[in-house]
């Protein structure tokens, strides 16, 4: 089968039941992806199934064909992102072991939310944190939120200028 991941196509010959977590990490070698719980609980298995936050540990490999697989990898590729830099000015990661599912969840969080209220977060962003950063991962989304706008803004101000 082929994998449509970060934008670039990958022939993978794995068993179609196979998580697309192990597909990953263990056929394809991408191990920012990571391993919690084997449940879809914890969400560091995090990946984006045509931009949709979901949880690669349960998610069949075949259910992802055809589709866009976004992973931690094509995060911040080329610049470090919006969340990424609140992440960084909240000093928010402590382990680091969930980081790359809560920041794949909160990319699709704001991608559909712009500027999500408290409850926003609270409903979409389950993933846990085992270190307890909860209060400094809301301040950074809220941070990166207002990133986003103000780059947003300023884009829209380089438009209105070049025109």
């Amino acid at each position: 089968m082929t994998l449509r991941i970060n934008g670039k196509d990958h022939a993978v010959d794995a068993d179609p039941t196979m998580p697309l977590l192990w597909v990953l990490r263990d056929i394809l070698n991408m191990t920012g992806t990571k391993y919690g719980c084997g449940v879809a609980a914890c969400g560091a298995c995090t990946v984006h199934l045509n931009g949709a936050a979901m949880r690669s540990c349960i998610l069949p490999v075949s259910a992802a064909e055809g589709k866009e697989i976004k992973t931690i990898e094509a995060i911040g590729e080329t610049e470090l992102s919006a969340v990424q830099k609140a992440w960084i000015d909240h000093q928010v990661p402590q382990c680091g072991y969930c980081q790359s599912g809560m920041i794949m969840a909160v990319e699709a969080l704001l991608r559909d939310i712009p500027n999500p209220t408290d409850d926003d977060i609270n409903t979409r962003i389950t993933n846990i944190c085992r270190c307890g950063t909860y209060q400094r991962i809301k301040e950074a989304i809220k941070t990166a939120a207002q990133y986003r706008t103000e780059k947003k803004d300023e884009k829209e101000q380089k438009e209105i200028v070049n025109v």
